[in-house]
């Protein structure tokens, strides 16, 4: 037996592969050691029909029925109907499988059907094309008459038979009185003259009588491999066929059905947290979720809802708590990563607020890893930018930083510039607010001759001590090395407007004279248009002149020089005047 077996297992093996002569000949073989399983015939009639042989499988079809029991004999109806004989439809094939589910069998029987529609769905007459209308069953539901046939699943089963095997449309007219309301809904007129009354052995007039062939399932099965088929007019009135079996719900066990009711329960009590949270109840929202994790412990959201609550009432702990659970349950779940990503970005806000900001920074970036959020990066991003600041400021220490800046003197003078800009840099990132450090770190760029670095130093030791005049005179040593004549002079304006001590006057002067050389050697030679053309260069002094206030002082200026020493009482006029007169538009004598 356990040879048969064998057999019967490469047997489906070969069929598997399609290699349907090997297959028949191993199940013929287990045949042999088992003659009284039927699985075996079956297996063989499925690979005889694999090779279009459907004479021959419906002979195994045939043979294997007397070893079913009472009550299984339909499967032989679904096994001719696989094989070929589709002229006598049975409305028993889906209760094939309920008693005898071998997957050999499943398998068999799937590969003969989708080898007989291969060959057979081709409709033969006008009659059948009519079934193959792809809109029919929308006509059927939309007609009165039909559309109460549609409520019975046999007939729709029966009726998307037809539309896969068309030849079954002409003997369907003879079995079934209901196609004829179908066959008028399909040509478009009213049939309700031909047709019959459900039992009557009456045919409508202008059809023949087709009575099916012999049933094969008599108390002795037949020996012949080729039934006779009647197609005599004279026969008696077919019979009527065998009731369709009524659909069976499938029964779910009773751990299913706890199951289902637990999961229904859950679902509940999560819209009640819901409402209660939105309602900022946060109690009974929490004991809402966590009574529906501890019913249906399968749908994470219980738990990052939960941990939502706990957030909101600042109880951080149990919320990293809840959202860690989540992750764990979350992953031998398998479910959706975006949940995960949700669940690790919360432990990462809840650390925030604890502030531990590099936990939340390592789990933002687990987040990110799961499922990339602009909202979750946003938070990493600004997470980073605090941790930085909080370094700095903690890296902040006056005294250490007068250290560093005398020890940048040091190396500044013994020409050892570029430890100097070193040192400078280590006082002003310990002290930040002292502008010595900004402006001393300039000096040491110029005699780098890294001019670009040396005054956007001088502009931030400015900008953090707007008195400190030492760095005006800096930025207009800076620019007159970068040959910004014009600027440079108004630095030292601005250097003797903050000198209210008078204590750096001769030093202003002194530089304001060297500049000055430098303009008139500049200018040496110009042209008023050239120097008007030179001055229209700098977007400032363009804006100046475009200015229709300064364009008449300008002009009552021309008239009257003594009115332009009254219009510069006006600070704003002053400085534009003054720019003016640094540009060489307004000479001075």
């Amino acid at each position: 037996m356990s040879d048969a077996n064998t057999l019967k297992d490469l047997g489906n093996k070969a069929f598997q592969a399609k290699d349907y002569d090997k297959a028949i000949q191993l199940f013929s073989q287990a045949i042999t050691l088992d003659p009284s399983n039927h699985v075996l015939y079956s297996n063989r009639s499925a690979a005889k029909a694999g090779k279009k042989l459907y004479s021959d499988a419906l002979e195994d079809a045939d043979k294997y029925q007397p070893y079913l029991g009472k009550g299984l004999r339909e499967e032989g109806c679904c096994t001719s109907l696989a094989c070929g004989d589709i002229l006598r439809p049975s409305p028993h094939t889906p209760m094939v499988l309920k008693y005898e589910d071998s997957p050999a069998l499943r398998k068999g029987l799937q590969e003969v059907q989708d080898a007989q529609a291969k060959d057979d769905r081709v409709a033969d007459s006008g009659l059948a094309k009519m079934f193959q209308d792809p809109n029919l069953v929308s006509k059927l539901a939309a007609n009165p008459r039909t559309q109460k046939h549609l409520t019975d699943p046999a007939f729709v089963q029966k009726l998307n038979m037809m539309q896969q095997y068309p030849k079954l449309a002409e003997t369907a007219l003879c079995s079934d009185p209901r196609m004829i309301d179908v066959l008028g809904v399909a040509m478009g007129i009213d049939m309700q003259g031909f047709s019959r009354e459900e039992g009557s052995d009456e045919l409508p007039p202008g059809f023949q009588h087709q009575p099916p062939p012999p049933s094969r399932f008599g108390s002795n099965p037949p020996q012949s491999s080729s039934p006779p088929r009647s197609s005599s007019s004279t026969s008696k009135p077919a019979p009527e066929p065998a009731p369709e079996p009524p659909a069976e719900d499938v029964e779910m066990t009773e751990e299913e059905q706890e199951e289902a009711k637990a999961k229904a329960e859950a679902l509940e009590l999560k819209t009640k947290g819901s409402a209660s949270y939105k309602e900022r109840r946060f109690d009974e929202a929490a004991k809402c979720f966590s009574k529906a994790w501890d019913l249906w412990p399968k749908d994470v959201t219980f738990l990052t809802n939960l941990a939502a609550v706990y957030f909101e009432q600042g109880d951080y702990d149990k919320c990293i708590e809840s959202c860690e659970k989540a992750v764990e349950e979350g992953r031998s779940l398998r479910a959706d990563f975006k949940l995960l990503a949700k669940a690790l970005g919360r432990i990462g806000s809840a650390y925030s607020q604890k502030g531990d900001l590099p936990s939340a920074v390592k789990y933002f970036q687990k987040s990110l890893s799961e499922h990339r959020d602009a909202a979750i990066l946003a938070k990493l991003q600004s997470t980073e930018r605090a941790i930085a600041e909080a370094e700095r400021k903690a890296y902040i220490d006056p005294a250490k930083s007068a250290i560093a800046r005398e020890e940048g003197n040091t190396a500044f003078k013994n020409g050892d510039f570029v430890g100097a800009v070193k040192l400078y840099a280590e006082s002003i990132k310990r002290d930040p607010s002292d502008a010595r450090g900004y402006n001393n770190r300039a000096a040491a760029y110029m005699k780098l001759m890294a001019l670009p670095e040396a005054l956007k130093d001088a502009e931030e030791a400015i900008k953090v001590d707007p008195s400190f005049v030492k760095a005006y005179i800096r930025k207009a040593n800076i620019l007159h090395s970068m040959r910004e004549y014009t600027k440079a002079l108004e630095a030292l304006q601005a250097a003797e407007n903050a000198d209210t001590a008078s204590a750096h006057t001769s030093e202003i002067h002194a530089q304001e004279l060297k500049i000055q050389q430098a303009l008139f050697a500049q200018r040496a030679g110009e042209t008023e248009e050239q120097t008007l053309e030179r001055a229209m260069r700098d977007p400032e002094v363009a804006k100046i002149m475009s200015d229709p206030v300064m364009q008449q002082i300008l002009q009552q200026a021309q008239g009257n020089p003594a009115a332009l020493q009254d219009h510069m009482k006006s600070p704003i006029i002053r400085e534009k005047i003054m720019k003016l007169v640094n540009a060489g538009i307004i000479k001075t004598r």
